[in-house]
């Protein structure tokens, strides 16, 4: 058999220490002021750029006051490169990504003809380069598919690879599908019929008026006028008092008292406080004057309207034999016109009942009365003394009335006749146009 050779005495010069030694140092700024960045660090996702492409650097210089204490005056570096086919730049965004991550590189450089290895003194972060291909840069980017082409291609990729509940729900849809090619025709025709029908529709406007129109229609106050401009004008006295009724009160008897002083005994309801003391008022008046006898017809028919109001509150109601037998000196046509207001009537009865909501409407009227005799400025707690009543309610119903409550400053009570005591008093005051209170509507707090 062959024997083995002899080993050779020859090393290899890898394997020769003395062949190549490698010394490091650190590479020191240069004191020549010069401002060469140095190597740079790159990476090159999914394709690495070939050897001899060229690689040039661009910066933005920092303004003086935002220069680095190192002497760093570039703000921003852009890394740029361009090969045969392709072209590098660097991606701003994913190198400062990369620089936050908190991980930085010590590069060094060796120079094979000295054999040494310069560590550089600061360390370095990569830059991120994207690439784009010459020869695609001249095609036109695809526009975004339209919602029609996207829906069309999902619902083919759930018919083709789907389970078997993505494709049911995908007939369902089908099914539940408007075609709306198929409207086009009669589009028009249900258009034009719209139109037709909305012409009888109100307008905003029109809805406001007439529901403000059924909520005054619906007041339980004597017909009013919502656009008077005097309070006298607001409740005509002839819709509070029929002309009829008014002629039929004689106040000759009260006017040949007035003159001796004893006018309560005329009254067909003697115990209204109210009433007596404007008596007194208009015996002071001119006794011919027509103003004073209208007065002295109102405060008669305000007694007749207490002397009513005594006779119908009686629970079970009366029939109106019962009530005439009971109003015996009150002329029958005016005893007819309260019955045929302020009353109502069941069915199959003749008996007479002063309901709750007559009840509110018979207030409205006594009071509309009295703010004429008052000059419509009156005081709500006399009249609650007469009727019995609190003087809250009697004042809730003089604001259902348009009127406002509120005192008086001492010229208006002088002007008036009323005493100082009365300086606190807040008084029923009706100003035109009339304003009725607003209906509250909210939720009342817990």
């Amino acid at each position: 058999m062959p024997s083995n050779p002899a080993p050779s005495s020859k090393k290899r010069k890898r394997d020769d220490p003395s062949h190549e030694s490698l010394s490091f140092e650190l590479d020191l700024p240069s004191s020549t002021g010069t401002t060469a960045s140095g190597p740079l660090l790159g990476t090159f996702p999914a394709l690495q750029a070939p050897k001899d492409t060229p690689f040039k650097c661009y910066g933005r210089k920092k303004a003086k006051k935002d220069k680095d204490d190192d002497g760093g005056k570039y703000e921003r570096t852009l890394v740029v490169g361009e090969a045969s086919a392709v072209e590098f730049i660097s991606n701003e965004e994913e190198s400062k990504r990369a620089a936050d991550s908190g991980c930085s590189y010590l590069l060094a450089v060796r120079d094979p003809r000295t054999s040494t290895i310069k560590i550089l003194p600061s360390p370095k972060t990569p830059y991120i380069l994207t690439r784009t291909v010459k020869a695609l840069k001249s095609i036109l980017p695809a526009d975004a598919p339209s919602t029609l082409a996207y829906g069309e291609a999902r619902t083919a990729l759930g018919e083709t690879f789907g389970t078997k509940k993505a494709k049911a729900a995908i007939r369902a849809q089908e099914r539940n599908r408007v075609d709306v090619s198929a409207m086009q025709g009669v589009m028009q025709h249900v258009v034009d019929g719209i139109d037709i029908k909305a012409e009888g529709l109100l307008t905003k406007a029109s809805c406001v008026e007439e529901a403000k129109d059924l909520a005054n229609s619906s007041r339980l106050v004597p017909p009013f006028s919502a656009t008077a401009t005097e309070p006298g004008d607001i409740y005509p006295l002839n819709d509070i008092i029929p002309d009829a009724e008014m002629k039929a009160l004689n106040i000759l008897p009260i006017e040949q008292n007035l003159k001796h002083n004893d006018h309560v005994g005329m009254l067909f309801w003697k115990h209204c406080k109210w009433v007596n003391d404007h008596l007194k008022r208009v015996g002071q008046e001119e006794e011919k004057s027509k103003a004073r006898k209208r007065k002295l017809k109102m405060l008669l028919y305000v007694s007749v309207m207490f002397l009513f109001r005594r006779v119908i509150s009686h629970p079970k109601g009366l029939d109106k034999d019962s009530i005439i037998e009971k109003m015996s000196n009150v002329p029958t046509v005016v005893v007819d016109g309260l019955l045929s207001r302020f009353t109502e009537t069941t069915r199959g009865s003749s008996v007479h009942i002063l309901t709750s909501s007559m009840s509110t409407k018979f207030m409205a009227y006594l009071l509309a009365l009295c703010l004429r005799v008052d000059d419509f400025v009156s005081n709500p707690k006399t009249l609650a003394d007469d009727l019995s009543l609190s003087v809250t309610n009697v004042q809730a119903a003089y604001r259902s009335l348009g009127c406002k409550l509120k005192t008086l400053s001492d010229r208006e009570r002088a002007n008036r006749g009323l005493s100082d005591t009365l300086a606190d008093t807040k008084f029923a005051v009706l100003t035109a146009p009339v304003q009725f209170p607003k209906v509250r509507t909210g939720k009342k707090k817990a």
